[in-house]
């Protein structure tokens, strides 16, 4: 186990995942001391079961929800004080194969112009599905797409890495800075790995680490009900977040067909919303909209 990397994992009320989660990692052969579990603002216990079954794990308690970027800011703070070279951002709904990070940690020593990679990323259920191999940025779109098959066996670039498991080079933040807490979640990515690459640095897949995704667990709900799976306050950050990606990166006249292509989009869903009587979510899209004109950015954080 190398000592540079540490492990962040948010836990939100998500006990099972967390455990499961922390209990593969211990299978794989990491180090407990090297992983801060940042717990945010959890209300069902689940804070003080990591705490007595994981008694080695770093454990930060924060009192309020504050979302994924704040959050996870909350873990990379305390990595960077410790002085890690490499910190890891891991969602709680992954299980992780053996020696995983092993892989990612050589092709990160072995090309110092590479400022953070992520494994190949299966679904958990099932295992034999790839969830994420990658990310293609269409610039003239604004639009950020999932690759769901991987392009080598050997490492490859990639124009944005997904949240959900990205080892990032601490020197690197200090000139990118941390996630960008205006977008709570969602799009945090994408605008971090964008961030990356302005700055001359390169993305990569290693496809010989691999983890397994709970794809969704904290945004569905497991029965449908009048509004569906998904919680409206997913597609009102969607939507918001969006729009703040289009404000950071999509320049008129260059971009300029970006903006049209996401209001249609928009549009649609509210069409859609509406013929299927979901209030909730409607209204969420167009309180989306609102908030990300609305809501002050920094271009360039």
């Amino acid at each position: 186990m190398d000592s540079s990397l540490a492990i962040i994992i948010l836990n939100w009320n998500g006990w099972d995942f967390t455990c499961a989660c922390l209990k593969s990692l211990e299978r794989s052969g990491f180090s407990a001391e090297a992983i801060i579990v940042v717990d945010n603002g959890s209300d069902d216990g689940s804070d003080r079961k990591i705490k007595k079954q994981f008694p080695r794990v770093q454990l930060i308690l924060h009192p309020v929800n504050a979302g994924f970027t704040g959050g996870n800011n909350l873990g990379i703070k305390a990595a960077l004080d410790q002085g890690y070279a490499y910190i890891m951002l891991l969602n709680n709904d992954t299980e992780v194969g053996a020696d995983f990070w092993k892989p990612l940690l050589e092709e990160m020593q072995g090309h110092p112009e590479t400022a953070a990679v992520q494994p190949l990323i299966y679904f958990l259920h099932p295992k034999s599905k790839i969830w994420n191999a990658g990310g293609k940025y269409q610039s003239w779109l604004g639009m950020a797409q999932t690759i769901h098959h991987p392009y080598s066996n050997d490492p490859y670039p990639t124009d944005w890495i997904t949240g959900c498991a990205i080892l990032v080079r601490a020197s690197v933040l200090e000139k990118i800075g941390l996630l960008d807490e205006h977008y709570f979640a969602y799009f945090e990515d994408v605008d971090w790995s964008l961030r990356m690459r302005k700055e001359g640095y390169t993305l990569k897949v290693v496809p010989k680490s691999i983890i397994f995704h709970e794809a969704g667990a904290a945004s569905k709900s497991k029965q449908e009900g009048e509004e569906g799976f998904l919680n409206p306050k997913v597609h009102f950050l969607n939507v918001r977040n969006q729009l703040f990606q289009l404000r950071k990166y999509s320049r008129v006249p260059g971009n300029w067909l970006a903006w049209p292509f996401h209001f249609l989009k928009f549009g649609f869903y509210l069409v859609y919303f509406t013929l299927k009587g979901r209030k909730s979510k409607r209204k969420a899209v167009i309180e989306g909209i609102i908030a990300g004109f609305k809501t002050p950015i920094v271009k360039g954080k």
